[in-house]
C-alpha cells in the first residue's frame, strides 16, 4: 500500500495582495517600514505553462518584500481576462493567494487527492514552479505550492 501524499500546506512561504495600483502600494507599505521591494523574476522564466490566458499571466506584474519571517508579494493584474483580475473586479483589493513551499509534483498528488482543481500551474527550466488550486469560493484565498530550485 502507497503512503498518502504529503500535505503541501504546511510551510507558509509568501502571502499575495492584488493590488490596483502597484507603484501606489510599494510607496505605502515602505511609508510604514515594510521593504526594500524588489521586482520578481520574469514570468516568462516559466517555460511550461497551464493557465487560463498564457498572455495575461506573462503581462502580470509582482513586486517581493522579504520579511524576517515571510515573503510579502504584490501583484497589480493587466487588463485582460485572468483569475487575479477577476478577483480584483469582484472582491477588490486583498489577499489573493497564500503560497506554501512543497514539491510541486508531490503538491499535485496531495491535491488531486483532496479534490482540489488546479488553477494554474507553471515550471522554470531550472525544475522550480508553482501549482494554484482553485480554492477561492471554499478557503477565501488561493493555496499555492511552489518550489525553489532544485
Amino acid at each position: 500500500m502507497t503512503a498518502p501524499p504529503a500535505m503541501p500546506f504546511r510551510t507558509l512561504h509568501h502571502i499575495c495582495v492584488v493590488v490596483r495600483d502597484i507603484d501606489r502600494s510599494v510607496a505605502y507599505y515602505e511609508s510604514v517600514g515594510i521593504g526594500p521591494w524588489r521586482d520578481y523574476p520574469p514570468l516568462t522564466e516559466y517555460t511550461r505553462l497551464s493557465a487560463p490566458s498564457p498572455e495575461a499571466f506573462y503581462a502580470l506584474r509582482y513586486k517581493v518584500a522579504n520579511l524576517d519571517n515571510v515573503q510579502l508579494q504584490l501583484c497589480q493584474p493587466p487588463d485582460l481576462d485572468c483569475p487575479q483580475r477577476r478577483f480584483l473586479d469582484t472582491r477588490g483589493e486583498g489577499v489573493f493567494h497564500i503560497g506554501f513551499e512543497a514539491d510541486v509534483d508531490d503538491a499535485a498528488a496531495a491535491g488531486a487527492a483532496l479534490g482540489l482543481a488546479p488553477l494554474m500551474r507553471g515550471q522554470r527550466d531550472d525544475g522550480s514552479g508553482f501549482i494554484y488550486f482553485d480554492t477561492q469560493d471554499q478557503a477565501g484565498v488561493v493555496l499555492l505550492a511552489r518550489r525553489t530550485a532544485r
